[in-house]
């Protein structure tokens, strides 16, 4: 059989079956998905390989996927540290994107937030943002997958100034990408503080309309609680329920706040849940308590939040964090096992965004979404455990090459679609920008 590509590696983590490690395997591709994962030594019997390449010191695992981000927000890295989420929005964030966000800060706050992405191996991610047209443009260019959450809020912004007109946004954008091998959709409403009840339900309509994900701040902190029972009379998940907003197409983001009812909530309902970790511990908002939402079986996968809260957008050190936590919060070892919280990056990631049918695993039939990582490194030497070294030793500069629907985005460090050079010369103008109105202020 004729075929494009072939990878072989000494270590293949699938992903699924659960568990399973692969040694001295090879990944076949043609026209964009996988047709095999096979021992190498059945290789030359079978495939003809236009192209093949040996990683004799790596692990292959599925690309990446961030679940949740605000991809343009690189531009704002380092602008409002060490402040709590009502502060880090009313008297920084929100006043910055007022005075400085338009098509190019959004463009080239994608761009930069791509390079990141790719070079610590992500494949695919969720994005909420203001003109969620440019992180498009900017994601086809780098040939990575991106599902655009198009934010809804009651109040105007730059991006829209009724629920009516973000709604009516968020709907021509899913027309126009509904399409595209490389963007899907998704409403963006942005947390139950910021929308009433009226848009929700229609956005719940909506969706189920278009078949697409909701992704949703819910529970990030627990003020945002005690505000929903003085002006709701009850917890914001709670209120959502009463609308039917909770169903298997929500991801709630954060959910550092959650009663054990409102788990058994999440679990009965379907909704997946995108934990944050470095995110909520920066802006003190709390844990997400993840052992007692798997142990429900409730779908959690991960996701960095935007680099203005975090702040990188390094998925692997989101892993390493994830699993660290859930041990000290449980006070059990054994919670959250390197398999699960890669697991959560991957093929957990890829059903909250309603694509595990395409990627999220090596399996015939899916798309060649694929991340290599060196474990040839001092910190992840003896090689004793490759899926553990994935989680507890392995840093994003181990990441040599990834791969988009087999296309090669990455290749020993080097970014493929993506002229660095040229986005640290646009970052660096921006950062002038900002700083000059910035002091221009005071």
């Amino acid at each position: 059989m004729n075929v494009d590509l072939i990878i072989e590696s000494k270590w293949i983590a699938p992903i699924i079956p659960e568990q399973s490690l692969l040694t001295d395997y090879a990944v076949v591709i043609k026209d964009k998905k996988i047709v095999a994962v096979c021992p190498q030594k059945d290789l030359a019997s079978q495939y003809v390989a236009s192209n093949s390449i040996q990683l004799s010191e790596h692990i292959l695992m599925p690309g990446l996927i961030n679940a949740h981000g605000h991809a343009p927000m690189t531009l704002l890295r380092g602008m409002a540290d060490d402040m709590p989420l009502d502060d880090w929005l009313n008297t920084r964030i929100w006043p910055l994107e007022e005075k400085f966000v338009n098509h190019e800060f959004v463009e080239s706050g994608a761009e930069l937030a791509i390079a990141e992405m790719i070079l610590s191996g992500t494949t695919s991610f969720a994005d909420m943002y203001f003109y969620p047209d440019q992180v498009a443009k900017a994601a086809i260019r780098s040939n990575m997958r991106v599902q655009l959450a198009s934010p809804i809020l009651d109040f105007p912004t730059v991006w829209a100034k009724s629920s009516e007109e973000y709604i009516a946004k968020a709907t021509r954008l899913h027309d126009k990408y509904r399409n595209s091998e490389l963007v899907s959709t998704a409403f963006g409403p942005h947390a139950p503080y910021t929308i009433s009840d009226a848009p929700l339900t229609k956005i719940g309509m909506l969706a189920e309309e278009l078949d697409v994900p909701i992704h949703m701040h819910i529970h990030e902190t627990a003020q945002e609680v005690s505000d929903s029972i003085e002006q709701f009379g009850c917890r914001p998940l709670t209120r959502l329920h009463k609308i039917g907003f909770v169903n298997p197409r929500l991801n709630c983001v954060h959910a550092t706040q959650l009663t054990q009812d409102e788990i058994a909530m999440l679990s009965e309902s379907g909704s997946s849940v995108v934990h944050c970790p470095a995110s909520n511990m920066k802006l003190a908002s709390g844990i997400c308590d993840v052992s007692k939402l798997i142990f429900c079986n409730t779908n959690v996968c991960l996701g960095t939040d935007g680099a203005a809260s975090n702040n990188e957008l390094d998925l692997l050190k989101e892993a390493r964090l994830a699993s660290l936590l859930a041990k000290i919060q449980s006070r059990t070892a054994s919670s959250l096992p390197a398999y699960k919280t890669l697991e959560m990056m991957t093929i957990n990631g890829a059903k909250a965004l309603g694509l595990d049918k395409f990627i999220g695993s090596l399996e015939p039939g899916k798309l060649a979404d694929i991340t290599a990582i060196s474990l040839n490194a001092p910190n992840t030497l003896p090689i004793n455990n490759p899926l553990s070294h994935v989680v507890y030793s392995v840093n994003s500069s181990q990441v040599s090459h990834v791969w988009v629907g087999g296309r090669n985005i990455l290749h020993e460090r080097q970014l493929q679609t993506v002229d660095l050079n040229k986005i640290q010369t646009i970052s660096s103008r921006w950062q002038k920008r900002i700083q000059r109105g910035i002091t221009s202020q005071t």
